[in-house]
């Protein structure tokens, strides 16, 4: 097994299609294919099914396919590392972010990253807390800025900052709903659209009611932040979020918001990077940029909200 071998068929696997595959790598088909076979020969497996609408992967290949991703990119950062060494860091960084955060925090971080890195090269990916952990476990990404993130010992943490929980509503009409501070155990009684399990604001919600001897009430399970904040806009239902993703809505002004109290409820967002794969020197200063620009720039984002 070699490096074009293992890099040739992470990307048949990936898309689906020698056709494709090829033309991503700017190899001639039959080449592709040649390689690849020669690697099911060498590890006397077939690792692809074929058939006329492309190829889908064995049991035997998903296996190839988990390692084979993280071989690469432990290859690509070895690489990094010796470029490092004649300045400016280079290469490619994968930052994973949630949802909730991600368009308040994209555009200016990449104008930051652009300026202080201008040989390396960024991708930016939002996803929910629970993807972004297991992606970052696979090495699927490089640092990921998670909510609440449960602990792991294959995985460093740095706390970033602490929001509050609030219940929003729509308000009606011309009234002014009630900004009063809500208690905890009140939420047993309201309607809610919330996350499906495991998301962590949907555990830490049942389980400080659970504590309390109740239970949520659910009206809708969706996963999307901005839909969430969508539906209550239209009067579905009543939510758990914190101020960062009224922001993400068109209007947060629609919406009344009350901080959850007795107990006080918030969200702790942290840098997450792994314990188990050296980090190479770009890796390293991103997180460093990451960690001193992501709380600025929602603490601005916090100031020009509509609520306090």
């Amino acid at each position: 097994m070699d490096l074009k071998q293992l890099e040739y068929f992470v990307h048949v696997a990936e898309l689906g299609s020698f056709t494709r595959a090829a033309a991503i790598l700017d190899v001639a088909q039959p080449a592709l294919s040649r390689q690849v076979r020669r690697l099911e020969i060498e590890l006397r497996q077939t690792l692809l099914y074929r058939n006329g609408r492309g190829v889908s992967v064995t049991e035997a290949g998903k296996r190839l396919l988990t390692h084979g991703r993280g071989i690469l990119l432990q290859f690509e950062r070895a690489r990094q590392e010796v470029e490092d060494a004649r300045g400016s860091p280079v290469g490619r960084i994968v930052i994973g972010v949630p949802h909730s955060i991600g368009r308040l925090i994209t555009a200016p971080f990449v104008a930051e990253f652009k300026s202080a890195f201008p040989r390396a090269s960024l991708c930016i990916t939002e996803g929910l807390t629970v993807h972004l952990h297991e992606w970052l476990l696979a090495g699927r990404i490089d640092v990921a800025v998670l909510h609440d993130p449960m602990p792991s010992p294959s995985l460093e943490f740095v706390p970033l900052r602490e929001d509050p929980l609030f219940l929003i509503e729509r308000r009606q009409g011309r009234r002014s709903a009630s900004s009063a501070p809500i208690p905890l155990k009140a939420l047993a009684d309201i309607p809610l659209i919330i996350p499906s399990r495991p998301h962590p604001m949907r555990m830490l919600v049942e389980t400080r009611l659970a504590n309390m001897g109740k239970k949520i009430s659910v009206a809708l399970e969706i996963d999307a932040v901005g839909g969430i904040v969508d539906l209550v806009m239209q009067g579905f239902g009543h939510a758990i979020v914190t101020l960062n993703a009224l922001l993400i809505g068109p209007d947060a002004a629609k919406l009344n918001a009350r901080r959850i109290i007795s107990p006080r409820m918030s969200s702790v967002l942290a840098l997450a990077t792994s314990a188990e794969r050296p980090a190479t020197a770009l890796g390293r200063q991103t997180a460093e940029l990451m960690q001193k620009l992501l709380p600025q720039t929602l603490d601005k984002s916090a100031k020009a909200a509509a609520f306090k």
